[in-house]
């Protein structure tokens, strides 16, 4: 195994050995559906523990809370619609939803609820931010599993690799770019934003190009 650029961040989505080459496929190998239930319940479980540290949510609760101040909606349905309205932004780039696409709404949502009870809730500013990277972190590592698992990205996971395919903007950059855009626009709303939402709009596109990148060689090194 090539442990050359081990951290160096990929580019795009790697294809694996248990990435599904139809990403329409109900019928996914058993290894591909694991790894794709995997990686949702840990990408949930990162975003619990951001919530958890207090430190001011993900960029795109800010842009449904920003949003359920202008027309007075719950959080919850303002979430909704931006799912929805995101997944209207599918059509032009030809992205097309699967498998994955629903069961990322399930599991995150799951993982959340189940998760967040259990985790710590410091009160120390030093260990809030040391828990928002870690949540981080695991955004990544979930990230970095479902994506390859190609059984079709969560809605905004689906616009950002739509728009590196026709962009061929690195992975990281389009992310990145993403979540600052969202942040900014949910800010403005009326959203709520704390030390927590910058660290992860400004480290999540690198820590999900990195983790794409050891997905692919741990791919690699288990199948030599």
């Amino acid at each position: 195994m090539d442990w050359n650029n081990l951290l160096k961040p990929a580019k795009k989505v790697p294809s694996t050995n248990w990435s599904s080459s139809d990403p329409m496929s109900l019928k996914p190998k058993f290894s591909t559906i694991t790894i794709l239930v995997i990686g949702l319940w840990i990408f949930g479980t990162g975003d619990a523990i951001i919530v958890a540290a207090g430190l001011g949510v993900a960029p795109w609760t800010v842009l449904a809370q920003g949003i359920a101040e202008q027309i007075n909606w719950t959080l919850g349905q303002t979430t909704f619609l931006v799912s929805v309205i995101v997944l209207l932004l599918w059509i032009p780039i030809k992205e097309r939803p699967g498998l994955g696409t629903i069961l990322n709404a399930i599991l995150i949502a799951l993982a959340i609820d189940v998760m967040l009870p259990h985790l710590p809730k410091p009160e120390v500013y030093v260990l809030q931010i040391i828990q928002v990277l870690i949540g981080t972190i695991f955004v990544g590592i979930g990230s970095g599993l479902y994506l390859t698992a190609n059984l079709g990205p969560g809605p905004r996971d689906g616009w950002m690799t739509g728009i590196q395919r026709i962009t061929n903007i690195p992975v990281a950059k389009v992310r990145a770019s993403i979540e600052i855009s969202v942040l900014l626009l949910g800010y403005y709303l009326g959203g709520t934003v704390g030390l927590g939402t910058v660290i992860f709009a400004v480290f999540i596109g690198h820590t999900v190009a990195i983790c794409l990148q050891l997905t692919k060689k741990i791919d690699i090194f288990f199948n030599n």
